[in-house]
C-alpha cells in the first residue's frame, strides 16, 4: 500500500533538493524517499544494536561472565593467521 504524506520544507532546503535532483538526474520525490529510507535503516540498525548492547550489559551484570582481553587477543590472532594462510 502506498500513501501520500505532506512535508513542509524551508525554501532553502527545497531549492537545494531541486538542484541536487537536477545534478543527479533524479526527481525530488525519489531523493526524499531515498533519504527517508536510508535514515530509517540507519536508525533502526542503531536501535537494534543499542538493545543488543543493553541485553549484553544486563547479562554481564547478572552473571559477571566476560571474555578477557588476553583471550580476545588470542582469538583475533587466530583469525589473522587463518586469513593470511588463505591468501597464500
Amino acid at each position: 500500500m502506498v500513501t501520500t504524506v505532506g512535508l513542509k520544507l524551508e525554501e532553502e532546503t527545497k531549492e537545494r533538493l531541486q538542484k541536487l535532483g537536477k545534478d543527479k538526474d533524479r526527481s525530488t520525490h525519489w531523493m526524499m524517499k531515498r533519504a527517508i529510507t536510508e535514515y530509517l535503516e540507519r536508525e533502526e540498525s542503531y536501535e537494534q544494536e543499542k538493545h543488543e548492547d543493553l541485553a549484553r550489559w544486563a547479562k554481564f551484570q547478572e552473571t559477571g561472565e566476560c571474555v578477557s582481553n588476553k583471550d580476545m587477543g588470542t582469538f583475533f590472532d587466530g583469525l589473522t593467521a587463518k586469513a593470511q594462510a588463505a591468501q597464500k
